[in-house]
């Protein structure tokens, strides 16, 4: 267990640091040993419910090119893993090397305490240590996870640069029009309701939507959040209601293109990089299929192993029996398996579908964005006209 603690020496400086100990016992004892007097001891083991959170894709990207490179040099993972206990500062990453630590000196695989943490790493991340660690592959695994999550950082990092301004775009109409329609409508509309004049049929539709939603205002505020609420746990944490969603993604018209691509590049970079690092073909396919993403995909890859690879059929004769893949990705994985290229292949394919998922956003965003405009402006020009039209008519009886 990781302690922080505060002490003093023999000549009264204090001195702030970490150690590592069984328990609070211990650690005051080392104190004591090493002339020092206690001053304050408390525990910094951070809990795994809470890794998921304090540990991120930089930090894991940080720490597979990091074990890659001290491998390469030839530096044992035991020193490795020492050398960044030491300079790591972060009290999440430091704990879980302590972790690792541990385990390797009660002689237990390298792969487990990833294994423990499966809200964190992935279990391609998982597999692909411990099959490297059977085969003795460790530095070039963690190269090519370095890579693979630098890659998925980016364009993760892509998709939210190029979707900001349209939030951004929406969340102002949003909150312009429910300016317009909770504050200032209902206070012309009831003083336009209680004239002789007589607006026209849009108006008085504006005006009586405009007073409904002023005098509800609390409750519908409520319904909103609540739906929001439910609809964000529903498609989001629940099994049922992420495959609805996959469902209806694969559906959509002007996204069905981008999640059919996302999911056919993490389809080829997980299958690739599986294979690359020795895994039975039928393993590679069943956990692959828990990554790729999309429903269709994940059934599809599930009867290419049970259905296909499990009795006996190359994997080009079992993915060419899937409708769910196109022909072109279907036909290369036949054709570069006979030539014994196929991870090669696959990983190209990757970089591929990647590239064309970061092309299809920015034109999906390209007419989304003019769209968006012209929406807004739709309607604040409705509820314009609706409060100029019966102006000029006021104005007119004068």
């Amino acid at each position: 267990m990781l302690y922080h603690y505060s002490a003093s020496d023999k000549n009264g400086k204090i001195t702030e640091d970490q150690l590592e100990a069984d328990n609070l016992n211990q650690a005051l004892q080392y104190l004591v040993a090493k002339g020092m007097r206690p001053l304050s001891v408390k525990p910094l083991r951070t809990s795994r419910s809470r890794f998921s959170k304090d540990i991120n894709t930089t930090d894991k990207i940080f720490l597979t090119k990091y074990l890659s490179l001290m491998l390469k040099v030839g530096t044992d993972l035991l020193s490795a893993v020492n050398i960044l206990i030491a300079d790591f500062d972060k009290p999440a990453m430091k704990t879980f090397l302590l972790e690792i630590r541990e385990n390797l000196t009660r002689g237990r695989p390298f792969y487990q305490t990833f294994a423990e943490h499966p809200k964190v790493f992935s279990v391609v991340f998982i597999n692909l240590v411990k099959a490297s660690e059977t085969s003795g592959n460790l530095q070039q695994t963690f190269e090519d996870l370095s890579v693979s999550l630098q890659r998925e950082a980016e364009l993760k990092g892509k998709i939210r640069s190029a979707l900001v301004y349209p939030i951004i775009l929406s969340a102002m109409s949003v909150v312009i029009i429910g300016f317009l329609v909770t504050f200032a409508l209902p206070k012309i509309a009831t003083a336009f309701l209680q004239t002789d004049i007589k607006p026209p049929l849009f108006s008085r539709v504006v005006f009586t939507a405009g007073l409904f939603i002023g005098d509800n205002i609390v409750v519908l505020a409520s319904i909103l959040i609540s739906v929001v609420g439910f609809a964000t746990y529903f498609f989001w944490k629940n099994a049922t209601g992420r495959r609805v969603m996959s469902q209806m993604l694969s559906r959509l018209p002007l996204v069905r293109k981008i999640y059919r691509d996302i999911a056919i590049q993490r389809f080829a970079s997980t299958f690739s990089a599986l294979m690359a690092a020795g895994l039975p073909i039928i393993h590679v396919a069943t956990i692959t299929a828990e990554v790729v993403g999309s429903e269709k995909f994940r059934t599809s890859l599930m009867r290419v192993a049970n259905e296909g690879l499990a009795k006996g059929l190359t994997i080009g004769e079992a993915f060419r029996r899937e409708e769910a893949f196109p022909k072109v990705v279907t036909n290369l994985v036949a054709i570069s398996e006979k030539a014994g290229h196929l991870e090669e292949v696959l990983s190209t394919l990757a970089d591929f579908y990647q590239s064309s998922v970061e092309s299809s956003i920015h034109s999906l965003l390209s007419f989304l964005e003019p769209v968006l405009l012209l929406i807004m402006g739709i309607l604040v020009a409705v509820i314009a006209l609706a409060i100029i039209v019966p102006i000029y008519q006021l104005t007119g009886q004068f």
